[in-house]
């Protein structure tokens, strides 16, 4: 028998919802089931710790996108049971999605826990690109998409030593760098991190950048027949790069490094202002970067988000201005095709997809992850079918 109490407005401390469980139990069940509604991602962690300690068959889950972890990760704190819905929903996985994406037959006490901090998460590709990685490598370990709304409290609440590995994204890689125990000199030369690592030894958290390796590469890749000798194909390109958030600071450093003239603009200018200044370029806002073409074949990179799903038909720059460019490249990937990009082509520029980026640093990540080699093409097969 089954005996369950649902909270529908939050999850209470974790000695309220040990004396609830003991309550229920001393009613006769031979289950116990309690389930909260998650305001914040840490609510999660105090089911954990009471289904971790729990003397009878528990359920614990909490309900809501910020629950979503808890419905996983049962399996791993000892959970009964946990549920799919027939075809998915909100804040919960559906019966293929537990099996298939998430590997829950193979998720126990020891499998290490990953995940894509986020706000929103929910559009994130990368649970699939890894999980499927993890599987056919025969690693134990799970990558979730966790919705965060504050970085420092979810670390030091989901603490766990088999909590091992962070991707970031917006709008969190700022507030990632500021969490580290360690930086990666290439990280703090950014000013954000795309990956954090829990060192094994000693449990510090240490911080990367490799956002920039993924679009630079591909860009370069794209512009490769106009290699003039050693240097790269973006040496003196005026490369114009659209945001100055995380994304924004690691494609402006990358094209620092290999030499391309910087232009940021941004929203706000005082943020585009010290970014141009890092890496000693200059500043727009981006409410006039549909005049500015100083020259014609410039470079452009978006890396705000605009264009992502749902507001697929938002651009942040209107087409005319786009027949400047010989090269445009969107940090978005979902949709694959944004409509900056569509116009872009329509306009004559060559283009690069986010996913070229994406794929590029998932492969360094992982590895970085597992201390094993990147199935790549597997990555990439995955990556193609869900985007």
């Amino acid at each position: 028998m089954i005996v369950s109490s649902h909270n529908l407005e939050n999850t209470p401390s974790v000695e309220e919802i040990g004396n609830l469980a003991a309550t229920i139990q001393a009613s006769g069940a031979d289950v116990v089931k309690i389930v909260t509604t998650a305001l914040d991602i840490t609510d999660c962690a105090r089911l954990f710790q009471v289904l971790v300690h729990s003397q009878v068959p528990m359920i614990g889950i909490a309900m809501g996108e910020k629950g979503f972890m808890s419905r996983v990760l049962c399996a791993k704190f000892g959970g009964f049971l946990t549920f799919g819905s027939i075809e998915g929903a909100p804040g919960q996985p559906s019966i293929t999605e537990l099996l298939d994406l998430y590997n829950f037959r193979h998720i126990g006490v020891a499998t290490k826990v990953h995940g894509v901090i986020g706000k929103p998460i929910s559009h994130s590709k990368s649970p699939h690109l890894y999980n499927a990685a993890f599987k056919s490598v025969g690693f134990d370990g799970v990558y979730l998409p966790l919705l965060v709304d504050n970085v420092s409290d979810f670390l030091n609440t989901c603490s766990s030593p088999d909590f091992v590995g962070y991707s970031y994204t917006i709008p969190h890689k700022l507030d990632g760098l500021r969490c580290c125990d360690e930086v990666d000199p290439i990280a703090k030369a950014i000013g954000a991190i795309s990956c954090m690592i829990k060192r094994p030894n000693d449990g510090k958290l240490i911080g990367y950048n490799v956002d920039y390796l993924g679009a630079i590469a591909a860009i370069e890749e794209q512009l490769k027949d106009s290699i003039s000798g050693s240097r790269s194909p973006l040496y003196g390109k005026l490369f114009v790069v659209m945001g100055a958030g995380g994304a924004g600071k690691a494609l402006a450093y990358g094209g620092k490094e290999k030499g391309a003239r910087i232009v940021v603009a941004n929203r706000t200018y005082a943020k585009a202002k010290e970014l141009a200044s890092k890496v000693g370029g200059k500043t727009i806002p981006l409410s006039e970067l549909e005049k500015f073409h100083p020259e014609e074949g410039m470079i452009l990179a978006n890396a705000t988000s605009v264009g992502m799903k749902p507001n697929i038909d938002d651009t942040p720059i209107p087409k005319v201005a786009l027949k400047h460019y010989s090269l445009v490249f969107d940090a978005v990937y979902t949709p694959k095709l944004t409509r900056l990009l569509r116009e872009s082509q329509e306009a004559g520029a060559a283009i690069v997809y986010g996913t070229e980026m994406f794929i590029n640093q998932a492969f360094v990540q992982f590895e970085r992850f597992t201390k094993l080699p990147a199935p790549k093409q597997l990555m990439r097969d995955v990556l193609a079918r869900n985007t």
